[in-house]
């Protein structure tokens, strides 16, 4: 039995994550069970490829478009009768929010082993909230307190990536979590590479929450800085709070003929739009792992990524594409020149990306965690 503050149809990367996970233990004969928001509002139950989903009720968060939360009162007490009539062998919570509180609340209360795995930055919150520095810093030190509190129920904790879990150990004070990738299954990426046509002019990607976090207004200045901004198309996937600001920030500098900004796309299409970028850039500062990245690199594609939290863990400077320091503008954008002129490194650093992202195939991902399940069981 699982619990995700974030899951399908919610286009995020700890959404993707717990969906996919969660499917490909049904894939493997499990019976999984996930608690997590309704997407509607309303409570419920449904089956939802093979994976039996418990919607809680839920309510829209004020400042984020799509995304719901559940407030404590009206979702514990579902939480625990779900606990017990279900009896599962394993709880896994994705999320200290309010569903896997809950969950890993009631499921130790009962006796039932927890695994906890950590997806969660305060950065990815506290940017939504009007308050001063010194304000949105106590907020976050209380966050990592309060997850400190849940996970610290959990009879093994987790996290996407080295990095991931040594901010585990300096901020929340827990210690011996494993890095565990969150893991992909490379083949419809691959498959949209191999289909996808030459493009006229070099495609520039990027995919992620339009939120102050992911400083994809970096990127748009980096493309306008290049000698010729009119030879490279900008393709920029998702929305968020800073959508409509970013829009008039490519129109100011003289990109809208060269930028489409898609907001959210279908799977489909997304894996399109993988399949023909010539050069992935990830300017986020606040990633434990960051799938798109991943994602990208399945479709054999360079990248290029903020020196910062785990990104270096994806991206090789100079083996699948180049490291930039947050804020150099100037050089995130020479990066993307080098690339934009020659596309042989772009085929070179496209194939070392593939390389480097068979090592978080999603199989290897459930075969640990498999593993971590028979251990806390018996244990």
């Amino acid at each position: 039995m699982m619990a995700a503050d974030t899951y399908a149809p919610d286009i995020n990367g700890a959404a993707r994550f717990a969906e996919r996970f969660a499917v490909g233990l049904v894939s493997r004969g499990h019976e999984v069970h996930m608690i997590a928001p309704s997407p509607t509002g309303e409570p419920g139950r449904e089956r939802l490829n093979g994976v039996l989903v418990h919607r809680m009720r839920s309510h829209r968060y004020p400042t984020v478009a799509d995304f719901h939360i559940c407030l404590p009162w009206e979702v514990t007490g579902r939480i625990k009768q779900i606990v017990h009539k279900f009896r599962p062998d394993v709880a896994h919570v994705q999320a200290h929010f309010v569903c896997g509180r809950y969950l890993a609340k009631h499921a130790s209360d009962a006796g039932v082993p927890l695994v906890a795995t950590n997806h969660f930055m305060p950065e990815n919150l506290v940017g939504h909230l009007p308050l001063p520095k010194a304000a949105k810093d106590w907020v976050k030190h209380m966050a990592w307190q309060d997850l400190a509190k849940v996970y610290g129920l959990a009879n093994y904790v987790t996290a996407p990536t080295p990095r991931a879990t040594t901010l585990l150990e300096a901020a929340a004070g827990i210690y011996g979590a494993e890095p565990i990738s969150c893991g992909i299954d490379g083949a419809p990426y691959e498959a949209a590479r191999a289909a996808s046509r030459t493009n006229k002019k070099p495609t520039i990607l990027f995919v992620g929450r339009l939120d102050e976090e992911k400083r994809v207004d970096e990127l748009i200045k980096a493309v306008a800085k290049l000698p010729d901004p009119e030879a490279v198309k900008l393709e920029i996937v998702g929305d968020g709070s800073c959508a409509s600001k970013w829009r008039s920030l490519s129109d100011e500098l003289g990109l809208s003929s060269v930028t489409t900004f898609h907001g959210f796309v279908d799977e489909e299409e997304l894996v399109d739009l993988y399949g023909r970028a010539d050069i992935f850039v990830m300017p986020g500062i606040a990633e434990l792992q960051s799938l798109a990245t991943l994602e990208a690199m399945c479709a054999s594609t360079p990248v290029i990524c903020a020196n910062a939290m785990a990104l270096p863990h994806l991206c090789q400077s100079g083996n699948n594409g180049f490291l930039f320091e947050p804020g150099k503008i100037d050089q995130l954008s020479a990066h993307i020149l080098t690339l934009v002129s020659d596309s042989d490194l772009r085929a070179r650093f496209g194939e070392h990306s593939r390389n480097i992202a068979e090592d978080h195939a999603i199989g290897k991902t459930l075969d640990r965690f498999e593993e971590i399940y028979a251990t806390v069981i018996e244990g």
